[in-house]
């Protein structure tokens, strides 16, 4: 026969197990979230370029069967940017050729 301490303890340790085995996987949209402001973040964008950033890579990332490749979103990213501070011609070539290299 076993004692009421070892059947207490039994219940605690299953009921313990069973709280820890119950984290909710995150949702499609949320892991795009995730990567949109992470990338968001390594390229040091605020204000309205990260917004334009984030609506495009959320747009992109979700709704196509293909997804886009980092040089894909650094290109989105750069042209953000680039309207953002409303550059023409040849500012905006040369902005763009410093952005994509990564300088």
């Amino acid at each position: 026969m076993t004692s009421p301490r070892k059947c207490v303890l039994l219940v605690a340790a299953v009921a313990a197990l069973g709280f820890a085995t119950v984290v909710p996987a995150k949702t499609a949209q949320q892991q795009k979230m995730t990567t949109c402001n992470t990338q968001a973040k390594a390229q040091s964008l605020s204000g309205t370029a990260r917004r334009e950033f984030m609506k495009t890579c959320l747009r992109t990332s979700g709704g196509h069967s293909r997804s886009m490749n980092s040089q894909q979103m650094k290109m989105k990213s750069c042209n953000a940017d680039a309207q953002a501070k409303s550059l023409k011609g040849a500012a905006r070539r040369s902005f763009m050729r410093s952005c994509l290299k990564g300088s």
